[in-house]
């Protein structure tokens, strides 16, 4: 259900309100929303979905409305980090990734997902930091080892 503004007809430069029928206010609609249909739950979970069957760029634009809706959520802003990388948008998840670990330095698949994209963007020595991160609070995901061998390997080549 949408909202009603109330709006002020002014009569002059005075600013008193013009004489109308309802004493000078008139209500009118809320502009309609321009947004995907559902709400947040709904967009992340259609994001995910369409991320799943490999359309990362519709993903992100859906995600990206979830995380407009609920700027805190580090769920949310995961999600968006991961279509944004396999979307080919480095820099945009480095900056996603990069929001969950200043507020959640312990997660290690944020600190993974900032380390992917670092390396992805040529910054090796930042991928190797955070791949070491990830690789330390999950020495049990063998990817984070792998990841973190091989941005090693970049970073002695270089």
């Amino acid at each position: 259900m949408f909202g009603h503004v109330l709006e002020v007809k002014m009569a002059d430069e005075t600013g008193r309100p013009a004489e109308t029928p309802d004493g000078g206010h008139t209500v009118q609609p809320e502009p309609a929303r321009t947004g995907p249909a559902g709400e947040v739950y709904d967009w992340y979970t259609r994001g995910m979905a369409l991320l799943g069957h490999g359309n990362a760029n519709a993903a992100v634009q859906l995600l990206a409305h979830a995380v407009a809706a609920e700027p805190a959520s580090p769920s949310v802003r995961e999600a968006l980090g991961r279509a944004q990388f396999t979307a080919g948008q480095y820099l945009a998840a480095r900056e996603t990734f990069a929001w969950i670990v200043d507020r959640h330095p312990t997660d290690d698949y944020a600190q993974f997902g900032l380390g992917l994209s670092a390396r992805k963007i040529g910054d090796l020595r930042a991928a190797v930091e955070h791949l070491a991160l990830a690789v330390a609070m999950r020495p049990d995901i063998r990817h984070y080892g792998v990841a973190l061998r091989g941005a090693r390997a970049a970073l002695a080549r270089a």
